[in-house]
C-alpha cells in the first residue's frame, strides 16, 4: 500500500483508492441502482438516483479534511474504471473507526474489496494511528464476512435482529482487528 498524503489517494497491486469526484455520480448511480447491492447493505437507498450520489459525493471532502470519515472510490490502477467504494470512519473519541463497502454486482468475485479492505487497514493503523477497526455484515452477505477474515479480522459478535430491512429484522455480525494483531505488510 502506498498512501499519497497530497492527493489523498491509496495505491496497492490493482487500485487507485481515490476521493470520489461529481463527474463520478453517473457511474456510482448505474452501479448502486442495482438490488442485489441493495439487499446487502445497511444504508445504500433503492431506487438509487444521481441526486442519491450527489448528495452522498458532496461531503467526501469535508469528512477527509475533518478527519470524520475518509471515503474513497475503488478504481482501477491503470484503466481508472470505478468498481465501487470503501470509506473508514473516524472515532477519535475511541481511537477506533468501522470499514463499510461495496463493489458493482458486474465486479463481484475479483478480490477488489479485500484488497481495498487490506490497504484500508493499513492506512487506518499505520497513518492513522488507530488502536482498532472493525466492520460488519448482514448474516445473509456471507461474501463481505469473506473479506473481513481475510484480512485478519476475527468474529467478535452477533447482534440478533439488530436492523429493519424491508419490513423484516435482521443479524449483523460483527468483526474487529486490533492494530497488533494486524499483519500489514505481507
Amino acid at each position: 500500500m502506498i498512501y499519497n498524503k497530497t492527493e489523498k489517494t491509496i495505491e496497492t497491486n490493482r487500485l487507485l483508492l481515490r476521493l470520489f469526484k461529481k463527474s463520478d455520480a453517473p457511474e456510482v448511480t448505474k452501479l448502486c441502482n442495482n438490488y442485489n447491492l441493495y439487499k446487502n447493505t445497511l444504508y445504500l437507498p433503492y431506487p438509487y438516483s444521481i441526486e442519491d450520489a450527489v448528495s452522498w459525493i458532496k461531503n467526501h471532502i469535508d469528512n477527509f479534511n475533518d478527519n470524520k470519515s475518509y471515503e474513497f472510490a475503488i478504481t482501477d490502477k491503470v484503466t481508472g474504471k470505478l468498481y465501487g467504494a470503501i470509506a473508514l470512519t473516524n472515532n477519535q473519541k475511541f481511537n477506533n473507526g468501522e470499514i463499510g463497502y461495496w463493489v458493482g454486482e458486474e465486479y463481484w468475485r475479483n478480490g477488489y474489496a479485500s484488497e481495498a479492505s487490506k490497504a484500508i487497514l493499513e492506512f487506518a493503523f499505520s497513518e492513522k494511528h488507530y488502536h482498532k477497526v472493525f466492520a460488519r455484515y448482514f448474516t445473509s452477505n456471507l461474501a463481505s464476512g469473506r473479506v473481513m477474515e481475510k484480512i485478519g479480522m476475527r468474529k467478535e459478535g452477533i447482534l440478533r435482529d439488530h436492523v429493519m430491512k424491508e419490513n423484516e429484522y435482521i443479524d449483523l455480525v460483527y468483526y474487529g482487528i486490533l492494530k497488533n494483531e494486524a499483519n500489514l505488510f505481507n
